[in-house]
């Protein structure tokens, strides 16, 4: 199970969508929750409709031709499904491997299991920094972290 906004859809998205897919294998299924237009208002750049964001996220998944079984859910808040489903991972970048920790803590409260985190480096920019999508939005960089300034 992964989770996000994925708007614009950079390098760190991608990474992130990739370790997750090669975690589950061939004969695994990935649960991508992807943010709702509602909660995703809360960030501080605009975020493109669901919809949209949904439709950039298949056409990468298409265009990598992952084995792994995969579909795409709505995520109304930080859990989504993530509390109460049966899997066995969460893939998370550094920036929200907070969110996984609070994921099995309230699992747990729940008689649930915990789930393995797997955590992936965020990717950089050119510069060094963390490729984000508000960077993206500001026009510092790209979707692949080169300098646009």
């Amino acid at each position: 199970m992964v989770g996000g906004t994925f708007d614009p859809l950079h390098d760190g998205h991608r990474k992130l969508i990739r370790r997750t897919f090669s975690l589950a294998g061939e004969k695994g299924e990935v649960i991508i929750g992807l943010t709702t237009d509602s909660f995703a208002s809360g960030k501080t750049h605009p975020v493109r409709p669901f919809e949209e964001r949904k439709q950039h996220l298949v056409e990468f998944i298409a265009e990598n031709q992952f084995p792994a079984t995969w579909h795409i859910e709505p995520l109304p808040d930080r859990y989504g499904t993530a509390l109460h489903a049966d899997f066995d991972a969460l893939v998370v970048s550094e920036e929200t491997a907070k969110v996984a920790v609070e994921i099995n803590r309230l699992r747990q409260q729940q008689g649930k299991r915990k789930v393995d985190i797997h955590q992936i480096a965020c990717v950089l920019a050119d510069d060094g920094r963390w490729i984000s999508s508000t960077r993206i939005i500001r026009g510092e960089i790209d979707e692949r972290g080169r300098m646009l300034r």
